[in-house]
């Protein structure tokens, strides 16, 4: 997936919620967490256009062969979501649509997670691939965090990209369910920036839900 920093907006984790406080929860990985996840898309098009045909595409053939890569690379497939991503290119100089879809994956470890997201970045030609490993907050390799939050719209999310400088050049884009839930993964250090963004979303961080683990982009 072409630059792709995930607000995934875009894949996770041990989990650490945000409760009525407003603080994140360290500890084990929650019931709905699967061990991993990866992003990824079998597009290789800048696409500019919004209204671009490309991005009604439901990456139905490609969902079932990227399950079968993960399976027969001896992992186990979960469900995975169809996203509408949008990114800031730096080289263009404007923001990117990109249709995407997110895998669960339990039974793997770290270097199968790497090796089956290398091998999805060669099929597909991607310059790599988001994985994001479900960890818990203290743990050494966690170094990133996976924001989610409901009520987001990919129009939403375009327009506070391009009003936001910062945000587009750290974070990179992020991306949306079909049913409006914002995923972005963002490193631990860019956190603040991120509930910061979030909160021009019209995300109330309350709500929304933090989880901690170790991302990497695998080309």
């Amino acid at each position: 997936m072409k630059q792709l920093r995930i607000l995934v907006a875009v894949g996770v984790l041990a989990l650490g919620s945000i409760g009525a406080g407003g603080t994140a929860q360290a500890g084990p990985a929650s019931p709905g967490c699967p061990t991993a996840q990866i992003f990824a898309t079998d597009n290789t098009a800048i696409i500019t256009d919004p209204a671009d045909p490309r991005l009604k595409t439901r990456l139905t053939r490609f969902d079932h062969e990227v399950q079968a890569i993960i399976y027969a690379n001896g992992a186990r497939p979960g469900a995975s979501t169809l996203l509408d991503g949008v990114f800031w290119s730096g080289d263009l100089k404007q923001t990117t649509y990109e249709r995407s879809r997110e895998f669960a994956v339990d039974k793997v470890g770290r270097e199968g997670l790497h090796h089956i997201a290398g091998v999805i970045a060669k099929q597909y030609d991607q310059e790599s691939v988001l994985t994001f490993r479900c960890l818990p907050r203290t743990a050494p390799d966690t170094d990133a965090v996976e924001i989610r939050a409901d009520g987001v719209s990919s129009t939403r999310l375009h327009d506070a990209l391009l009003a936001d400088p910062e945000a587009r050049d750290r974070l990179g884009g992020g991306s949306v369910a079909l049913d409006g839930q914002l995923i972005l993964v963002a490193p631990l250090d860019d956190l603040a920036l991120a509930r910061k963004f979030t909160a021009t979303l019209g995300v109330d961080w309350n709500t929304a839900q933090v989880r901690y683990g170790d991302e990497e982009f695998v080309a």
